[in-house]
Order: C-alpha cells, then sequence, then structure tokens
C-alpha cells in the first residue's frame, strides 16, 4: 500500500512537497516513481528514483524544478516541486516497482498510491 500527501491549492511560483509512504513492502531494492494525470490527459512520468544507488529520472518538463528523493530508513519517498506552473495541474500518483533499476514508465510499476490533487493558480 503507498499513501501519498502534501498536494493542494498553491499559485504559480510557489512550492509543495509531496510524500509517499509505504507499508508492506520488505525489499530493499525497488523504485519509487512519481507520475501525473490531468484531466483528459494520458497518465504520465514525473521522476522516478532507485533506492540502490539514488539515480533518478526527470520528465523535461520538470527538469530544474523538482526533486525527488528517498528517506531509505522509512522507505518514504518525496517530491519537492519548485516553481510550479499552471500545466503542473494534476492528480500526482506515486508508485513502486521491485525493479530497482526500471522503467519510469506506468506499465512498469507495481503498486499505486490513490493521488494527491495538485491545483495550480495563475
Amino acid at each position: 500500500q503507498l499513501v501519498e500527501s502534501g498536494g493542494g491549492l498553491v499559485q504559480a511560483g510557489e512550492s509543495l512537497r509531496l510524500s509517499c509512504v509505504p507499508s508492506g513492502f520488505t525489499s530493499d531494492d525497488y523504485t519509487i516513481g512519481w507520475f501525473r494525470q490531468a484531466p483528459g490527459t494520458e497518465r504520465e512520468a514525473v521522476s522516478c528514483i532507485s533506492s540502490v544507488d539514488g539515480s533518478t529520472f526527470y520528465a523535461d518538463s520538470v527538469k530544474g524544478r523538482f526533486t525527488i528523493s528517498i528517506d531509505i530508513a522509512k522507505r518514504t519517498g518525496y517530491l519537492q516541486m519548485d516553481s510550479l506552473k499552471p500545466e503542473d495541474a494534476a492528480v500526482y500518483y506515486c508508485a513502486h516497482s521491485l525493479t530497482p533499476w526500471g522503467y519510469c514508465r506506468p506499465d512498469a510499476m507495481d503498486y499505486w498510491g490513490k493521488g494527491t490533487l495538485v491545483t495550480v493558480s495563475d
């Protein structure tokens, strides 16, 4: 099970920090990913991180603005979102893959949270 938190309504240029708290996972080798889906669009990858070596992937649209991280001891994932833009508004989903260096794609994830809504006003 994955539980996201941290979404909300902000103005353009402001920041949010999303958290992803897992339960029931025992492996030390995994990937945490953040994905988003706006109304009428497909779910897209935002960022992923490997628990093994901290290697990361970022979508071009968020590079330089978003930062993904893991608290290894807590197995908790975070997505720091700075300089938010109206086009970042979406439901953000945390996902977990049992593959530590898997692709950062929705079909590569094994478990999903229910999502947290991010709204950005201009």
